[in-house]
């Protein structure tokens, strides 16, 4: 399994994904990783023992990075010798079976729609982000891609949000639209008609409209929405979680840890479930959270390992050209 990684992207930039990288390297035997960046930078990070990990690396070297502060529409032309670029054009070209980037998220969608293209039959591709919940785990799309959305684009996210829970969790998956309310008659004139197209289509398991305060609650296995309020949803969970992790720790200094304390910060560390995939083209391109720690950064190439295990595009693929 051979992967790519944009290594100058993210606040931390090499010294947090080459040491991610590593770690990766050393828990999944069956991996291989270029690192696309900076050789003088990366060199100093790499062991200076013939570790057995260490073959299964290379780099391709380019000092050139998209920062965060560029903006999306010049990249195709400013940017073709970025980190970010070759590490998407090594994936166009066959040459691994996905990429891992911390950097600009509209840069990686412009370059990922240029080069790997939409799945025929999906107007534009979905972030979709796994989100913790009471019981189990489920799937929020869109989380930043498209701040806003039609009818028919929060449909096709349900679609393929359905196909890629219903691969990982091996049953039928629930799908709601995230709305203000449980009514029908509640919410934004494109949500309540994405409802009634859901409501027609068998092939998707829609139970209908899930309120912000039951997201968490396990009730669904995959929430839809347009990006805007997504990607302020699962920042601001992120922002909750990190609260509660820290008084957890703080009462850990007061008093004894108990084991259920410990499981349930465990549970709720955002850095798990780092790793948003690009939901829609024809490749597999993981995004990882911009301030990820060098876990979360690990947890991201494990995510695009999975969607390498189960060929989630592929699927999509087959499976909306069959009922779009």
């Amino acid at each position: 399994m051979h992967i790519a990684i944009d290594t100058m992207g993210g606040q931390g930039g090499v010294n947090l994904t080459v040491p991610a990288a590593l770690q990766a390297l050393e828990k999944f035997p069956e991996l291989l990783l270029t690192l696309v960046g900076d050789e003088n930078q990366i060199g100093p990070l790499l062991p200076r023992q013939s570790l057995p990990s260490r073959y299964r690396l290379s780099v391709l070297n380019t000092p050139d990075a998209i920062s965060e502060e560029q903006k999306p529409g010049n990249v195709l032309r400013s940017g073709k010798n970025s980190s970010m670029y070759l590490a998407v054009e090594l994936l166009k070209k066959g040459k691994v079976q996905a990429m891992v980037s911390a950097g600009n998220t509209g840069a990686l969608l412009m370059i990922g729609r240029h080069l790997v293209k939409t799945i025929s039959g999906i107007q534009k591709p979905a972030i979709v982000a796994t989100i913790p919940g009471a019981l189990q785990q489920s799937y929020l799309l869109d989380v930043g891609a498209n701040l806003e959305c039609t009818a028919d684009q929060l449909f096709q996210f349900a679609v393929m949000g359905s196909l890629l829970a219903e691969t990982l969790i091996n049953s039928k998956a629930r799908v709601g639209l995230l709305n203000i309310g449980a009514e029908t008659h509640k919410g934004r004139d494109e949500v309540r008609r994405a409802a009634e197209m859901l409501n027609n289509f068998a092939a998707v398991n829609y139970i209908g409209f899930i309120e912000p305060d039951n997201l968490f609650e396990g009730i669904a296995d995959v929430v839809v929405c347009d990006g805007f309020t997504g990607n302020v949803t699962i920042k601001s969970s992120a922002g909750v979680a990190n609260v509660v992790k820290r008084f957890l720790e703080k009462q850990s200094e007061i008093s004894s840890h108990t084991e259920v304390m410990k499981n349930f910060e465990a549970q709720i560390n955002p850095q798990q479930f780092n790793g948003a995939s690009l939901l829609g083209l024809r490749g597999s391109i993981i995004k990882s959270h911009g301030n990820a720690t060098v876990e979360g950064f690990a947890y991201a190439i494990r995510q695009a390992m999975r969607e390498v295990e189960n060929a989630i595009p592929e699927l999509i693929a087959k499976k909306v050209a069959a009922i779009i």
